[in-house]
C-alpha cells in the first residue's frame, strides 16, 4: 500500500483516480492546484505524485522545477495532460518526471505507470539505505556508535525487546504483536489492535477488503464514529472515506462491530 498524491484541477479526474488507486489498496490524497499540492507535500511524505501539467495558478512543470530546486523531488512524479506537446513532456522528463500520461488515461496504462513509479521509488530507497550502511561508523550520543541505532540491523546490543511478545502463528491467519502490552494476543496484528483475524487463504482482493474493514472499524470505534477525526487519522478525504466505507459494507448508522 502506497501513499499517493493526485494533483489536478478537474474534480472528475481527482475522484476517478482516487477511486481507481484506492481500489488497488493505495492511500490517495488530492490537491486541486499547485498551492494545495505544496501544502500537502510539506505536511506529509508521498511515495508517488500524479501531477497535471495545465492548472490555473501554477502549471505542473513549474511546480516540478520548484520541487527539484528545493530538493523536495524525493518521490517519483508522473505528469498528466490532455493538451501537452512532446516538447513539454521531454522537458518534464529532463527535470525529473519519470513518465507522462496522456488524457483520457487508459486504466491499464495508469496502473502500469504507477507500479513502475513505485518500483523505482523502492529501488531509490534501497540504494540510499545501502549508501548509509556503507558509511564508516560515527560516534553517537555519549560515544555510542550510531550504527547501534540502525533499524535495519535490529536492536542495539544494550537494548532489550519486551518480554510480553505476542505469539507468531503461521497458518490461514497470521498474528504478530511485537509490542503487545497487556492486550489479548488474539486482538493483535502487526502490533496494533484489530477486530478479528485477517484470513490469508483468501484471494488478495478479498483478504485486503477484510483487512481494510477491520482497519476502518477500529478507527471508527476509537473516534466514536466521528468521520472528521477518522478522516484525519487515516489520511483520507471525507468524500473518499465515505465511498470506501460504503464499498466495504460498513454502515455508519450503527456502532462498529466488535
Amino acid at each position: 500500500m502506497a501513499n499517493i498524491l493526485v494533483v489536478d484541477d478537474e474534480v472528475g479526474i481527482r475522484e476517478l483516480l482516487s477511486e481507481i488507486l484506492g481500489d488497488e489498496g493505495h492511500v490517495v490524497s488530492v490537491a486541486e492546484n499547485a498551492a494545495a499540492a505544496r501544502g500537502r507535500r510539506q505536511a506529509e511524505t508521498f511515495d508517488l505524485v500524479l501531477l497535471d501539467i495545465w492548472m490555473p495558478d501554477t502549471d505542473g512543470v513549474t511546480l516540478l522545477k520548484e520541487w527539484a530546486a528545493l530538493g523536495a523531488l524525493t518521490m517519483p512524479v508522473i505528469m498528466m495532460s490532455g493538451h501537452a506537446t512532446i516538447d513539454t513532456a521531454v522537458e518534464a522528463t529532463r527535470i525529473g518526471a519519470i513518465d507522462f500520461l496522456e488524457k483520457p488515461i487508459a486504466l491499464q496504462k495508469l496502473l502500469r505507470a504507477v507500479q513502475k513509479g513505485l518500483d523505482r521509488g523502492s529501488m531509490r530507497a534501497l540504494a540510499q539505505s545501502a549508501a548509509v550502511r556503507s558509511r564508516p561508523p560515527s560516534a553517537g550520543p555519549q560515544g555510542v556508535s550510531n550504527d547501534a541505532f540502525d533499524p535495519g540491523r535490529g536492536l542495539p546490543a544494550f537494548a532489550s525487546a519486551p518480554s510480553d511478545t505476542a505469539a507468531l502463528t503461521l497458518g490461514p491467519s497470521v498474528l504478530v504483536g511485537p509490542f503487545a502490552h497487556g492486550i489479548d494476543p488474539s486482538t493483535i496484528q502487526g502490533g496494533y489492535p484489530i477486530r478479528g483475524n485477517v484470513p490469508l487463504d483468501l484471494p488478495l482482493r478479498e483478504a485486503r477488503d477484510a483487512f481494510e474493514r477491520a482497519y476502518f472499524e477500529y478507527h471508527l470505534a476509537q473516534e466514536n464514529g466521528s468521520m472528521t477525526r477518522v478522516a484525519e487519522k487515516t489520511g483520507l478525504e471525507r468524500t473518499h472515506l465515505y465511498r470506501k466505507l460504503k464499498q466495504l459494507g460498513i454502515e455508519l448508522n450503527k456502532s462498529p462491530r466488535r
